[in-house]
């Protein structure tokens, strides 16, 4: 087990940098693991961040990217609802670095890249 800190707090994270508990995660925790996946948190990131927090806040799961570009189409219209787009703001995926910016646990399945 790792930890990052934020702010004097130690938060427990998994090898790769996720948290280990969502609950724990704040804006400023996303712009510390932002800046350690050196993606600089935009509009159009921190909107997706913020998509799936919310869902998860409802949900009790984090979204597939098929759900996460579905919501893209509707709120930013077609030629954002690609998994080109996704790439272009998260170069290593969506699991990888939106739900890890967003505090999520490392998904079991990568369904969340399909």
């Amino acid at each position: 087990m790792m930890s990052l800190i934020v702010n004097g707090q130690v938060l427990a994270t998994d090898e790769e940098g996720f948290l280990l508990d969502p609950s724990e995660w704040t804006t400023d925790v996303a712009a510390v693991i932002a800046q350690q996946e050196g993606l600089p948190l935009d509009e159009q990131r921190w909107g997706i961040v913020c998509y799936i927090r919310d869902y998860f806040e409802r949900n009790q799961s984090v979204p597939e990217a098929r759900t996460l570009l579905k919501n893209l189409k509707q709120t930013r219209g077609e030629s954002c609802a690609t998994r080109r787009y996704l790439y272009q703001l998260f170069p290593y995926g969506y699991g990888q670095q939106a739900c890890k910016i967003a505090g999520m646990c490392k998904p079991r399945k990568l369904m969340l890249d399909v």
